[in-house]
């Protein structure tokens, strides 16, 4: 069975500074599910997230969500 998921989400907070990130990569099993994601205007930064977390959408919605005009 195949684990699919949305390849891009804006993050509620900045995480190291921004809110849009790329699906780089996927792994693990269970609860040890986790993604890695890339920041789509830095590639350097990305981050290792668990799949529980990246569910939770007072954290993370799924795509790109448009930010408010002051950020």
């Amino acid at each position: 069975m195949s684990w699919t998921i949305a390849k891009a989400w804006t993050s509620v907070m900045p995480q190291e500074g921004f809110r849009h990130f790329r699906l780089i990569l996927q792994g693990g099993k269970g609860q040890s599910r986790w993604v890695e994601l890339e920041a789509v205007l830095d590639s350097s930064v990305r981050l290792r997230i668990n799949w529980n977390e990246l569910k939770n959408q007072e954290l993370w919605t799924s795509g790109w969500q448009q930010l408010p005009p002051d950020e």
